[in-house]
């Protein structure tokens, strides 16, 4: 999903309007969120401690978080899916209901973003928080292993192939981003009365090629805003995608259940 967050910041920000939210107050980094709320620790803040950006989402979803909890621990390419643009990071719709066989994750998993890998898991507090992380080492790690790893994609049948949108869109980020970057994806499950208060952060630094390793550098900061911008596009719409799934909306308004 990582390599599809660019794309789409990348090409919706190709329109002066756009641009102009993108230099201005960037509302959308705090979506859905009171200030208090982006501001306080989480779990995972210190996976980057050097973090050039901080984005904190937040939603209200009308179930208990045990009956969020599965539908964040199910997610990933071949997998349930990211309940976000399945046109742009997945080959299937994503699940609408959920599938007893993704239901086990653990430290050190991955939640696939693609046949070639994902994001490792680093913290799992069932009903809690969900954490995950990537980097330029993890990256090349995958490229040279066996792919997503033991949550990864695949079925008895053998490995899900790549869709030509998937590849395409991983080779573009393969080329625009190369510098070393690190990122950690945090989701984070309140009571909230009889409800829950769904919680997302993103943390990421991102440097461009030839800046020193550790050093924090103003290069590249477009595009680090391009990146940013591409996350809340795809997480506010995965958001809504989870709170709709849980609370029953897509059956209320007639959407089938993916047959797979």
């Amino acid at each position: 999903m990582l390599k599809r967050l660019f794309i789409v910041g990348a090409g919706v920000a190709g329109t002066a309007a756009v641009y102009a939210a993108l230099t201005a107050r960037e509302a959308w980094r705090g979506w859905g969120v009171e200030p208090s709320e982006a501001s306080e620790a989480l779990p995972g803040d210190d996976l980057v401690v050097d973090a050039q950006a901080t984005d904190t989402r937040g939603i209200d979803i009308a179930a208990p978080p045990e009956a969020v909890w599965p539908w964040l621990v199910q997610m990933g390419y071949g997998r349930a899916g990211w309940y976000s643009y399945d046109q742009l990071d997945m080959n299937h719709p994503s699940a609408s209901r959920i599938l007893p066989e993704h239901q086990s994750l653990a430290v050190g998993d991955v939640l696939p973003t693609d046949p070639g890998g994902g994001f490792e898991v680093r913290v799992v507090e069932p009903d809690h928080a969900l954490v995950a992380y990537l980097d330029r080492s993890l990256v090349e790690a995958q490229r040279g292993g066996q792919g997503a790893g033991p949550s990864g994609e695949g079925t008895a049948e053998g490995p899900v192939a790549a869709s030509a949108n998937v590849r395409a869109t991983g080779a573009y980020l393969d080329r625009a981003v190369r510098g070393d970057f690190a990122a950690s994806w945090a989701f984070v499950l309140r009571r909230h009365g009889e409800g829950t208060r769904l919680i997302e952060r993103f943390r990421a630094r991102m440097e461009p090629p030839g800046a020193t390793p550790g050093q924090r550098s103003d290069r590249g900061g477009l595009g680090r805003r391009l990146l940013g911008f591409g996350v809340f596009i795809m997480v506010r719409r995965q958001m809504l995608g989870i709170r709709d799934r849980v609370e029953g909306r897509l059956h209320q308004r007639g959407v089938p259940a993916p047959a797979w």
